[in-house]
């Protein structure tokens, strides 16, 4: 029996020690535990560590926009070149790809992502006795970046694809931190690759720092021809960079872009679907997956560029309630995507519409979230016309794209001529 006494409150450890036996044994209890999560948590690292020894070429993939696309690719290219190759995207879907190409979704415990899943991506890797392992960053605060490079994924060769506007949130403001953020993913004492122009300088800085050989790449090697060999869209940004990294790793060209060829794309790769509705045709082209400004506008001029889309055109703008800014961004591009006229799809669409400038002479059409968004919209359609859909898929865009494949006839697509056949 403790005896209480006047005066101050005995301390913490006075009372463990002398007075409760019961807060001494719980105190026990928690230390031990805390000592055996520790042990476990060293003996899992040092697992870690020696599975990522294993493989002996790790490409970890960052940048703003085409992260996923540039996974797949680079993966595509070693295979190409014989290289025994394991990959994992994150995107619109993540997806764990198998030396021969096959693949399977992330499944994630509560469907929440987390960089911890990394270590579980390695250890099921190694059982595949790969060469090389190719990982999107899915990172996006820069102190984690870092943790992603240095403990979980420890590449060998870096890819920065680009720096644009997104998540100024969490990486910016300005484009200049965005650019200091992504670089957290260089490999120190390694090699990266990047397609990036308007900040080469600041990037080469940043390597410098991290004692890393930054490799700029040049869009144009990659010839027309050689984009003509793909069945998705892709950039030749996106090419180049995995044509680089295939080349530090021993794969010629011609067996790299044969890999490529035959990578399968993205579920958010940008593609152009015709569908035949009501004895006409809309060519519809689904950029959700390019959510910045900057991108949207080089998706729409390379569809234009190429003929895969013309006049007339409209455009469909999905709105998010918990991306009002992005929401925005989109409503102020409208003029520049060359389109006649506006959907406007989704929730608080009319933060979208407050953004669109007053001088645009287009027509806008608020449809909003309901169950016959996607059937009015083909009703304000002419016969024949191409359809750009941007801002974000969730939601109301998902639901738009499944809508068209049910509501429409899908018509073959385009049979691109690679470049052997058009020799």
């Amino acid at each position: 029996m403790v005896r209480r006494v006047a005066g101050p409150s005995l301390g913490w450890s006075y009372r463990i020690a002398y007075g409760e036996p019961r807060l001494l044994y719980l105190y026990a209890v928690v230390v031990a535990g805390c000592l055996a999560l520790a042990g476990a948590g060293l003996i899992e690292q040092r697992r870690h560590h020696r599975n990522l020894e294993l493989i002996q070429a790790r490409i970890l993939v960052n940048g703003t926009r085409g992260k996923s696309s540039i996974t797949r690719l680079t993966a595509g290219a070693l295979r190409g070149g014989g290289l025994r190759t394991v990959a994992k995207t994150t995107g619109t879907a993540a997806r764990f790809l198998r030396p021969d190409a096959s693949e399977e979704p992330v499944r994630r415990r509560f469907g929440v992502a987390d960089i911890g899943e990394q270590v579980g991506i390695v250890a099921r890797a190694v059982g595949y006795r790969p060469d090389a392992l190719v990982v999107e960053c899915m990172a996006v605060q820069p102190r984690l970046q870092e943790v992603l490079q240095t403990k979980l994924v420890r590449a060998t060769i870096g890819v920065l694809s680009n720096v644009r506007p997104d998540h100024l949130d969490e990486m910016g403001p300005t484009l200049d931190e965005v650019g200091r953020s992504l670089s957290g993913t260089m490999p120190r004492g390694g090699v990266c690759v990047t397609a990036e122009r308007d900040r080469l300088e600041l990037l080469y800085a940043e390597a410098a720092r991290r004692d890393c050989q930054l490799i700029a790449v040049d869009p144009e090697s990659v010839s027309d021809a050689e984009l003509a060999g793909f069945e998705w869209l892709t950039f030749k940004d996106n090419v180049a960079i995995a044509l680089a990294v295939a080349q530090l790793l021993g794969v010629d060209r011609g067996a790299a872009l044969r890999g490529m060829w035959a990578a399968p794309p993205d579920p958010g790769a940008l593609t152009v679907t015709r569908y035949r509705y009501r004895g006409g045709q809309v060519r519809f082209a689904n950029i959700f997956a390019a959510n910045d400004p900057q991108s949207t506008l080089l998706n729409v001029a390379e569809l234009t560029r190429r003929g895969l889309i013309g006049a007339p055109a409209y455009g469909v703008v999905n709105c998010r309630r918990d991306r009002l800014e992005r929401n925005a961004q989109m409503g102020a591009l409208v003029p520049e995507l060359g389109i006649e006229g506006v959907f406007l799809i989704g929730e608080a669409t009319r933060s979208a519409r407050r953004a669109i400038p007053g001088g645009w002479t287009g027509t806008v059409v608020e449809l909003g979230d309901g169950p016959e968004v996607t059937r009015q919209l083909l009703g304000h359609l002419p016969g024949y016309a191409s359809l750009v859909a941007v801002g974000n898929i969730h939601g109301a865009g998902t639901r738009l794209v499944h809508q068209l494949g049910e509501l429409c006839t899908r018509e073959p697509a385009w049979v691109p001529v690679r470049p052997e056949a058009a020799a």
